[in-house]
């Protein structure tokens, strides 16, 4: 021990303890490096011989596999600088300054803050003092060299990483759908189901536009997408997983699926806080790019194009950003309307009409949010999107079949590809299962050990199996080609192009979808009239400006029209409320809501427009009311309608209830005029059912039975609404009214009475047998009694104990009733539905 070291160490540090910091950069190095690691361990021998105590030594060796190129995530050289910052430290210990620090800002700090609290800094080399200007600048050098040792080992690295990486040959971790062969050539996989469903994905985004809807359509087709382990004991296996959005974004930015060799398509950066971040650069900074390197799924062209509509589609590109995907809702110009007064673009609202009714409107409110003003201004859609949509089908008439023939055969490509990946995915299935089968007729059946797993793997395979081809089957069933009559629809809806968009099978989204390519963007203008302007930009370049009138407000469009409310006044002066509604129903005139009008809401019109109705228009004219003219005929009101339903006086009609007003000036008529007017001329001789029943000796309500039957025929009706009849009608004969109520075909049945006087038993007794079901009914008459054959036989005492034996046991159950002894050439029984349920009276 030197003389100047021996005067470092001084009793002030040797009261504070001794850090011995040890570190390797990586794990291997721990594990393999043991020699570095016991030559760091070996300094506590420096420590204990420049005086400190063995107990006041303390080793960190918790960053052991951690970089020193930044101090973030060493928590042991966090501790170290705290215990220096605190004073509690005498010295600091370490092989070399590159083991504390490879990073000058750090280095330099904690020589700073040795040199601030006493503490000295000890290396194999020697003992220094922070303190002192020479060992301060030792350690400054020493830091130095530390850090440039990092940049010179790397850039070694680095720079034959790159030169490897420039002529291509440098392997790399392929995604899934890419394999190096023998001869380390990047290629397809040959897997046919894994190149199918990667040549789907990117054919599905071309066809919808939109991630999500990618993710929507492998799910609605029930399509899995593959993907292989990078780690662990089941690296490079194949396996296959529902796509997801992360996923479809991950392939349509990789330049790989597009045949190309990239290198460097990123940049990392350390911030303040020592964390590493990495940033994207743009595809002109990429460090290496060589196209068509290797086979895709994609050209280079088709892979700008993904990636300018993923970055149209992108929801956080500027204050102005383009157009972004069509969506489902009802705005047909969503993103590409363009404000005619700020320049920005407009955004998209929704308000609900009474009717459910979804209506669009653009508003412009961005510069009014950022500086809390009024918005610029807000339009209502309705009227534009139609507008444009008259347009657009003038104008692409002339194309509308070959997009539709296009349309077909890209509808047939996608239900091919759809089906081959499917196909995959069954044959895959197959072969795991042959192969699970095999292993498991291979194994000695006395082995239960491996035979009751391998058994168990067959079995799991088998149900894999036949989940794959139930649903390749139900994906079959849905994914039905077209037809020849299909597709000749499909070409005549084009050679009509509205029919073709407005069609209800077009969604919304397919809608806009059209109209993207055509329209680069749509300026609207609201002048002061309210009337809008529409500057149409195609995108070849031509323009065109509609102009609309201002849309009607609400009020406005549930206001009754001027020529309706003028018509109506018209037929007030001759029809009450009930015979206008009618009247104006026959024309098709409707209310402002389009609803039929209605005697309550016409009544409703006429005091909200003053109109006066028909009752106070010929009340006006010297009409009188009801009470005044029984006043006048000193008469009470009843007698007034009374004599107004017989003809007797006249009045006219007000309302739908039969209110009326009475002409004045009229008399009171005599008791002639009265006595004539009951009965009118022509029917004077008729008789009434009362009349009539006097006459043929019996009550009232057997003539009206007789009527019911249709023995007795009504000729007129009185003007009391009483039945009349022909004085000379006969009376009916008893086989007439027991034809009348029996049903037809039963003239010759019997009753339940009359089966029972001939067999000899009572009228219970065939009630029962009806019930046990050993006898048939043919029907029923007026009377509801039940009718039977009269060659009905008398069931037999044994077949009576078994139908009611039967009926215990099953009460639902009944016997087979016992054949009718019907004679040779004779109508046989009929059996009517619900005659076995008749009541007990009813025999």
């Amino acid at each position: 021990m030197s003389s100047d070291s021996v005067s470092k160490v001084t009793a002030a540090r040797l009261s504070r303890d001794a850090y011995l910091y040890i570190r390797q950069s990586t794990l291997c190095q721990v594990i393999n490096n043991t020699e570095s690691t016991a030559r760091q361990y070996d300094l506590q021998g420096r420590a204990l011989t420049l005086g400190w105590p063995a107990e006041r030594i303390h080793v960190i060796d918790i960053d052991q596999g951690r970089s020193g190129a930044s101090a973030a995530d060493r928590e042991g050289f966090r501790h170290l600088v705290a215990e220096v910052s605190l004073g509690r430290a005498g010295i600091v210990l370490g092989l070399e300054c590159s083991r504390l620090a490879r990073d000058s800002a750090d280095w330099q700090q904690l020589i700073k803050i040795c040199a601030h609290n006493d503490t000295l800094i000890c290396d194999e080399d020697g003992l220094y003092d922070p303190a002192s200007f020479n060992d301060r600048l030792l350690l400054g050098l020493k830091g130095t060299l530390a850090e440039s040792e990092l940049h010179f080992l790397r850039a070694r690295m680095q720079g034959g990483l790159l030169a490897k990486a420039r002529r291509g040959e440098l392997k790399r971790r392929q995604p899934a759908g890419l394999v190096y062969d023998a001869a380390g050539t990047i290629m397809l996989d040959p897997d046919t189901e894994v190149r199918g469903a990667l040549q789907l994905l990117p054919d599905t985004f071309t066809a919808t536009g939109s991630a999500r809807a990618v993710v929507a359509a492998f799910s609605t087709a029930h399509l899995t997408f593959p993907g292989r382990h990078q780690g662990g004991p089941r690296a490079g296996e194949l396996y296959f997983k529902p796509l997801t959005h992360d996923i479809v974004l991950d392939v349509l930015h990789n330049p790989a699926y597009a045949g190309a060799y990239v290198y460097g398509r990123s940049k990392t950066s350390t911030g303040l806080d020592g964390h590493v971040h990495s940033h994207l650069k743009p595809v002109a900074e990429w460090t290496v790019c060589i196209r068509d390197h290797h086979p895709g799924y994609l050209t280079w062209a088709q892979y700008e194009r993904n990636q300018a509509v993923l970055a149209a589609n992108a929801a956080s590109r500027g204050e102005d950003r383009t157009a972004g995907p069509a969506r489902e809702g009802c705005a047909l110009l969503q993103g590409v309307v363009i404000c005619g007064r700020c320049g920005l673009r407009m955004t998209v609202g929704y308000h609900t009409l009474a009717d459910r009714t979804r209506v669009p409107a653009y508003h412009c409110q961005r510069a009014g949010i950022q500086n809390a003003r009024r918005a610029c201004q807000a339009i209502t859609g309705a009227s534009i999107d139609a507008a444009i949509s008259a347009l657009i089908c003038d104008t692409l008439t002339p194309l509308a079949l070959q997009t539709a023939v296009a349309v077909t055969a890209e509808l047939a490509a996608d239900a091919r590809k759809a089906d081959t990946v499917r196909a995959a995915h069954v044959q895959r299935a197959q072969n795991a299962a042959d192969t699970a089968g095999r292993r498991y007729l291979s194994v000695d059946p006395a082995n239960r050990l491996v035979a009751g797993n391998l058994e168990a793997d067959w079995n799991t395979r088998l149900r894999e199996l036949a989940e794959a081809r139930d649903d390749y089957a139900r994906a079959r069933d849905t994914d039905v080609a077209l037809d020849e009559q299909q597709q000749a629809r499909v070409l005549a809806l084009a050679e009509d192009f509205p029919a073709l968009r407005n069609s209800p099978a077009t969604s919304m989204r397919e809608r806009k979808r059209l109209l993207r390519p055509l329209i680069t963007d749509v300026t609207l203008t609201r002048a002061d009239d309210g009337a809008t302007c529409c500057q149409v930009r195609f995108t070849g370049g031509q323009h065109r400006t509609l102009t609309l009138p201002r849309p009607l407000t609400a009020a406005e469009q549930h206001t009754t029209s001027p020529a309706a409310v003028q018509l109506i006044d018209e037929l007030l002066n001759d029809h009450p409320f009930d015979e206008i509604a009618a009247i104006l129903s026959d024309r098709g005139i409707t209310g402002g809501r389009g609803r039929a009008f209605t005697a309550a809401n016409l009544a409703a019109l006429c005091r909200a427009r003053g109109l006066s109705t028909h009752a106070d228009r010929i009340r006006a004219s010297g009409m009188l009311t009801i009470s005044e003219i029984a006043a006048d005929l000193q008469v009470t009101p009843q007698t007034i309608g009374k004599w107004r339903r017989r003809g007797l006086i006249t009045g006219q009609r007000t309302s739908g209830r039969g209110e009326c007003l009475f002409h004045p000036g009229q008399r009171r008529p005599g008791p002639a005029e009265q006595t004539a007017a009951r009965r009118p001329e022509g029917i004077q001789h008729l008789l009434t059912s009362r009349q009539l029943a006097a006459r043929l000796g019996v009550t009232s309500s057997t003539i009206v039975h007789w009527t019911q039957l249709g023995l007795l025929v009504i000729a007129a009706t009185g003007n009391r609404g009483f039945s009349l009849y022909h004085p000379g009608q006969p009376r009916p004969t008893r086989d007439q009214i027991t034809t009348a109520c029996r049903p037809p075909g039963t003239g010759n049945a019997i009753t339940g009475g009359q089966l029972a006087a001939r067999h000899g038993v009572s009228r219970s007794a065939v009630y029962k047998w009806h019930q046990l079901g050993l006898i048939d009914s043919l029907g029923t008459d007026g009377t509801g009694r039940n009718l039977y054959h009269p060659g009905q036989q008398a069931p037999s005492r044994e077949q009576i104990r078994t139908a009611r034996a039967a009926r215990r046991h099953d009460p639902a159950k009944c016997q087979t009733p016992v054949p009718s002894s019907v004679p040779e050439g004779k109508t046989p029984p009929i059996t009517t539905t619900g005659t076995r349920s008749s009541t007990r009276g009813a025999v």
